[in-house]
């Protein structure tokens, strides 16, 4: 009954096996390995983008980072949400890698709405040289809160940051969960709704360690290229990272799990439902579930052997009608059997 994170789940095996097939022989380094130009060529077949650069790394944090970078300039500000991974969870990476500032836009069920985010970018870049100029705005697919944009959400705030001049950038650590919510194609979700750049997510997915970032506009990649080598970010074994990421795109495997994943969140969220005494923090639309409820059930499932995270006191000592927050995330290996002991456990 793990629920922690989708970080914490295996690498699928056909993942290691490729990882296994790849470690044969020699392959010319820092992304110039056949791997590499098939990954490529399949990311551009998959998001219908036949001039789109593809990098490979290994982060999620040095996916957003990088690209913020090179889509931002030292005296810009960067808009996204305050749930945004890229402020609560990179340790002011993407600040680093930029020299760029962060600007909060208000969100609600976790995501930017397009009058927010328009009366955030008026209120900065209007005091001429004094001020942070208009930087791109990130948003980020699933949120950190597991809800999902809508396609005419994304094209409504990504229509705002045109108005200002402002390339748009996608964090899609889960963004194969996104896709498997929407039943949109990457094209749909990226491109065509307005979006400039996207980290294609991996390492919550099934794979080991790698994320590809997929740039629209192919002027952007000599300096992309530059900040992910001047940044430590260009592996010399460059072929472990194409052998997952070609891996992860056969036969469609990075959509079949997170298909797996968002079947047994939705499972998940079935059984909480049953319980009065569960209430949800945000409708779960992906992998992700935000539960209030009280703190003896907490008890009761982790004595169980369930792993999750709790936030808002300790689960073990307080007040057992304390309710608390759990935060429960499915990953592709999540099983209908754990799922359904940690229903009866908590319906017990």
């Amino acid at each position: 009954m793990f629920f922690a994170s989708d970080n914490a789940g295996p690498v699928h095996p056909r993942v290691m096996d490729a990882l296994n097939a790849a470690n044969t022989g020699y392959r010319s380094g820092y992304g110039a390995d056949a791997e590499m130009a098939a990954v490529t060529q399949q990311i551009r077949d998959l998001f219908e983008a036949p001039d789109a650069a593809v990098y490979l790394v290994a982060t999620g944090t040095a996916a957003n980072a990088i690209l913020l970078g090179t889509m931002a300039n030292p005296w810009d500000t960067i808009f996204c949400s305050p749930m945004a991974h890229i402020h609560e969870d990179e340790c002011n990476a993407p600040e680093f890698y930029s020299s760029a500032k962060l600007t909060l836009v208000p969100a609600t069920h976790a995501k930017m709405t397009p009058d927010a985010l328009r009366t955030s970018m008026a209120g900065e870049g209007n005091r001429g040289v004094h001020g942070p100029q208009h930087g791109p705005v990130s948003i980020t697919q699933v949120t950190e809160m597991g809800t999902v944009h809508r396609l005419d959400e994304l094209k409504a705030l990504t229509a705002v940051a045109r108005k200002f001049g402002s390339l748009v950038q996608m964090d899609g650590a889960r963004f194969a969960n996104a896709i498997a919510t929407l039943d949109c194609t990457p094209a749909e979700m990226t491109w065509k709704s307005g979006i400039d750049a996207v980290s294609f997510g991996g390492t919550k997915n099934g794979l080991l360690g790698v994320e590809a970032c997929v740039i629209f506009d192919p002027k952007l990649a000599w300096e992309f290229e530059l900040r992910r080598k001047r940044g430590g970010h260009l592996f010399s074994k460059h072929r472990y990272l194409s052998a997952q990421m070609l891996a992860y795109l056969t036969d469609d495997l990075w959509l079949d799990m997170a298909k797996m994943a968002n079947a047994r969140c939705a499972q998940l969220t079935g059984g909480l439902a049953q319980n009065d005494a569960v209430n949800f923090v945000e409708t779960p639309q992906a992998n992700m579930i935000f539960a209030r409820y009280p703190r003896n059930l907490h008890q009761r499932l982790l004595n169980a052997g369930a792993n999750y995270y709790v936030s808002g006191g300790d689960p073990a000592e307080g007040d057992p009608d304390e309710i608390l927050t759990a935060r429960l995330v499915t990953d592709w290996s999540a099983t209908s059997e754990d799922v359904e002991r940690f229903i009866t456990v908590l319906n017990s």
